[in-house]
């Protein structure tokens, strides 16, 4: 066997295991992509199904301050009964009633 024919013979095995390898890298870039749509696919749903838990934060915000209200209403009438229970009070003391 001659140096040429033995060049081209090994020109042609690169040649040949290089193109394997380009159909390898081909098919698993396929592979990957689908299994990336897929993948967004199912985050997407995902996200639709959890969107309302992250409104909860907002919502949770809004009944502080709702909560903050209703214990200020709370202090203000228990300031009421405690003032119109003394009243009462006095006036009973004042009657002799107690």
């Amino acid at each position: 066997m001659t140096l040429w024919a033995i060049g081209y013979l090994l020109g042609v095995t690169v040649v040949l295991v290089v193109a394997l390898l380009l159909i390898g890298i081909l098919l698993q870039a396929r592979r990957i992509h689908r299994l990336a749509t897929a993948a967004s696919a199912i985050v997407a749903d995902i996200d639709s199904n959890t969107r309302s838990v992250w409104m909860l934060a907002a919502t949770n915000d809004v009944a502080k301050s709702l909560l903050g209200g209703a214990e200020a209403i709370e202090q203000n009438a228990m300031a009421i009964v405690n003032a119109v229970g003394r009243e009462d009070q006095e006036q009973m003391q004042e009657e002799g009633v107690v």
